[in-house]
């Protein structure tokens, strides 16, 4: 077999998943970030194969609309029956638009933690000894359930005998066949035509490929693999929460090699799509999901969940939820903030306790520090907002946009009726509904004169605890005024 680099992966995706007890395909459960097709994808992908093909069958139209939409240049296969994972291969080559040659890799869509330099490291392995088969094998304390690699007396590779299949004998053995294979393109094409299903599931077994090819005098060879978990698929829950454990360690581990400090990775969740920079610090309680990034200095956390946000350089967020947002270098959030997609929050900018924002850009050196509603607002550089402030962006029909200057200061309780523009440098009083445009400089109030309604308490409060404290500081009042009178009179 000339020496050539793969050109096409299989990902097996067909089956059931039944033990998940799901009306989602198992295959579209996530962890740490990818559904389980997902990450098999990945792996994939980022060995630079030719071509991609997933074979699909049970929920194929949830798996295939997910595929569609995260590796698009992969192609798909049906396995209308499930007739064991030979048949499948042989659904997954004819999607090809032709006859392929080089390597043919075959994977599984439920082996999430499988990575790509493992899947090239194997490939290369298999190139360089010149084979026609090889498998991906792991040894393992516990095998049941897995089929068991059968060598000669020499140590090699004879055969992979299936649980349900075994002995006694061959069931002790330790070494497992993972389901991933490599194969020489042409080679398999032929032995696919020839396997059978004489077997206690009836199937057409890809692992029979081995025992043909040594029947055949070809050369057949493993790649035992160290890490096992990389071998792992999911069945169920409990296997998914396992491995997405797991998962997670490994991403934690390998970010805090590259310079992140995680104070306590047992607290900590980052998803494998997360970019972290050197020197940023996650306290405990954080999750990060998605396509977000931290810049280095940056400190997150505690308490604080973010997916899809751009944090910059030495920024804090405390004890926030956010999604979509984008947290400028030195800014401040938190606690309890709540940033919604839109949000763009300046350098050195401010957002406080009890503070939500959405669609909101909030400049430079800007502070909205306390139980403030913010939507499809613009807020200028340096500009203060008062606590308690609303921006009423929804008239019931349809959303408008608030602009508030530069260097503005707004008083405490205000709201904003949308869509009005308050000029730079501007003020507003505390308690002030602004309807109209403010002029740059201008203060604008809303609220009359204080009116005072004496005795109102005792008229419609009679009775309550609130009318006897007021009689009684009443009563005080008068007999303070009655003191101060007696010894004004006694000094004349």
């Amino acid at each position: 077999m000339s020496d050539v680099r793969p050109v096409t992966v299989i990902v097996l995706a067909a089956g059931a998943g039944t033990r998940m007890k799901s009306r989602t395909s198992k295959l579209l459960h996530p962890i740490g970030g990818r559904t389980l097709i997902g990450h098999a994808l990945a792996a994939a992908e980022g060995i630079e194969p030719d071509r991609v093909v997933a074979v699909t069958g049970h929920d194929r139209e949830q798996v295939e609309a997910h595929i569609a939409e995260i590796a698009p240049d992969a192609a798909t296969a049906v396995q209308q029956e499930q007739n064991g994972t030979g048949h499948a291969v042989r659904c997954g080559l004819t999607a090809l638009p032709e006859q392929p040659s080089g390597t043919v890799v075959v994977t599984y869509g439920d082996v999430p933690l499988l990575e790509a330099a493992t899947v090239r490291a194997f490939v290369g392995d298999h190139q360089a000894g010149g084979r026609d088969v090889s498998v991906l094998t792991a040894e393992v304390d516990d095998p049941t359930g897995y089929g068991r690699i059968v060598r000669d007396s020499h140590g090699a590779v004879s055969r992979i005998v299936e649980q349900k299949d075994a002995t006694d004998a061959e069931r002790a053995i330790r070494e497992i066949n993972s389901g991933i294979f490599a194969f020489d393109a042409a080679y398999l094409v032929a032995a696919l035509a020839r396997i059978g299903t004489d077997n206690a599931q009836g199937e057409m077994y890809l692992t029979d490929v081995v025992e043909i090819a040594r029947a055949d005098e070809r050369v057949v060879g493993a790649y035992v693999l160290d890490d096992v978990w990389q071998t792992e698929g999911v069945n169920n829950r409990v296997q998914l929460a396992t491995l997405g454990a797991e998962l997670n360690r490994r991403t934690l581990r390998r970010w805090m090699l590259d310079g992140v400090t995680v104070v306590d990775p047992d607290a900590t969740w980052v998803d494998v799509t997360v970019r972290l920079a050197p020197d940023v610090t996650l306290l405990p309680g954080v999750q990060l999901h998605g396509a977000t990034e931290v810049a280095s200095g940056a400190t997150i956390g505690p308490d604080t969940t973010l997916t899809d946000v751009t944090i910059g350089e030495r920024a804090q967020v405390v004890r926030t939820h956010g999604s979509g947002a984008v947290i400028g270098a030195g800014a401040t959030v938190g606690p309890f903030a709540y940033l919604r997609p839109g949000t763009s929050l300046g350098d050195g900018a401010k957002i406080g306790t009890y503070v939500e924002t959405k669609q909101a850009t909030i400049g430079d050196g800007a502070k909205v520090p306390h139980l403030s509603y913010v939507g499809d607002a613009t807020v200028g550089d340096h500009t203060n907002i008062g606590a308690g402030t609303i921006f009423a962006n929804y008239d019931g029909m349809n959303k408008h946009r608030t602009t508030v200057g530069r260097h503005c200061k707004t008083g405490s309780n205000n709201v904003f009726v949308a869509p009005v523009t308050i000029g730079d440098g501007a003020a507003t009083g505390g308690g002030t509904t602004v309807r109209d445009d403010v002029p740059p400089g201008a203060l604008a109030v809303s609220a009359g004169p204080q009116r005072n309604i004496d005795g109102w308490v005792f008229k419609r409060r009679a009775g309550t605890p609130a009318a006897d404290a007021a009689g009684a500081a009443a009563a005080g009042s008068a007999d303070v005024v009655h003191t101060d009178s007696a010894a004004t009179s006694d000094e004349e």
